[in-house]
């Protein structure tokens, strides 16, 4: 394989992912695809709802050369313990005692289907729910992976601002500012990391309320694929909405049903705007990535304006003065 090959695959990483493909690899787990098939919402991966003659199914092709074999089986190990100890979330099928498979140049799993709504956790007896989910997934989660990233600044701050200082979108004339900026953000998030001193533990990772499906009765947490190591109020803070009293509002009821079953340190408390500015950062680089995947250019035009990168600015900017205000206060529910 030339370079230029090799760089075409990398930037089309799901070009030979044809339906033939994705119909063979559900049939080669035991499946029997009846060959109705829906894409889902995905970007990393490619994710398909695989209609079967019982009960639909999920099929997860994971993007190549992202995570090595071992990652993806500490995420599915971790779904089994929690499916294990009853918490909701959705194992991989396993087949003679294994989950990853592959089907030519992909490998991929496959998840039972959980139908529900997502991003629908607007009552206080949902969030308080939900927080007693977390709770036992924390305590479930106690120890570290050894496979998969820990969220500090040396794995995801340091490499975004590289990122984005080299991203041919952003302006010239930008960049000056834009990396003193990330620099003092970047210290001042280092410092709050060293100074809450939080213990780190297993976690969803990306936990906000589109990871989580409601059918009305129940809640699922789903999409693990972004699993780590990390502090508990990772998978706590992205699940506040709107402003300051409706957050504390949800704060109040999340802990409250978390701490039915692991204790909350709310010291913690100071990392919600250093990890805000962590998600910014690295979120950006992200997309600057994955740029040359065409998916990316369709879901994300703007990224590629002027107007995105001041905006950036503007954010980021935001974040300094909320790094130095007052965190969240936690209120009794």
């Amino acid at each position: 394989m030339t370079s230029d090959t090799k760089a075409c695959a990398a930037a089309t990483p799901y070009a030979d992912l044809a339906p033939e493909l994705i119909l063979r690899a559900a049939e080669a787990v035991g499946l029997a695809p009846t060959g109705g098939f829906q894409a889902l919402n995905s970007y990393e991966n490619r994710v398909f709802k695989v209609e079967t003659e019982t009960t639909p199914w999920a099929i997860k092709f994971y993007r190549p050369n992202r995570w090595s074999d071992a990652a993806i089986g500490e995420e599915h190990r971790f779904l089994e313990e929690l499916v294990a100890a009853e918490i909701p979330a959705v194992a991989p099928l396993a087949r003679d005692g294994a989950t990853l498979f592959r089907e030519g140049p992909y490998r991929f799993a496959v998840f039972p289907w959980r139908p529900g709504r997502a991003g629908c956790i607007e009552t206080v007896s949902e969030q308080n729910a939900l927080g007693r989910h977390l709770g036992r997934l924390h305590l479930a989660g106690t120890g570290r992976f050894r496979a998969r990233p820990t969220l500090d600044v040396a794995t995801f701050v340091d490499p975004a601002i590289a990122t984005l200082a080299d991203c041919p979108f952003l302006p010239p004339d930008m960049r000056p500012a834009f990396l003193a900026t990330a620099t003092r953000l970047r210290e001042a998030v280092a410092a709050a990391f060293e100074g809450v001193g939080a213990p780190i533990l297993r976690l969803h990772g990306d936990c906000h309320a589109g990871n989580v499906l409601s059918n009305g009765s129940a809640l699922t947490i789903v999409d693990f694929d972004d699993c780590l190591n990390g502090p508990a109020i990772q998978d706590l803070w992205m699940l506040l909405p709107g402003g300051p009293d409706e957050q504390e509002e949800a704060l109040a009821a999340l802990i409250q049903g978390y701490t039915l079953f692991r204790d909350f340190d709310p010291a913690e408390l100071r990392l919600i705007e250093p990890l805000r500015t962590l998600r910014l950062l690295h979120y950006n680089a992200w997309i600057a990535r994955r740029w040359d995947d065409p998916a990316f250019p369709r879901a994300f035009p703007w990224f590629s304006e002027d107007r995105h990168f001041r905006e950036l600015m503007g954010l980021l900017g935001a974040q300094e003065a909320r790094l130095d205000a007052p965190p969240i206060r936690l209120r009794a529910p």
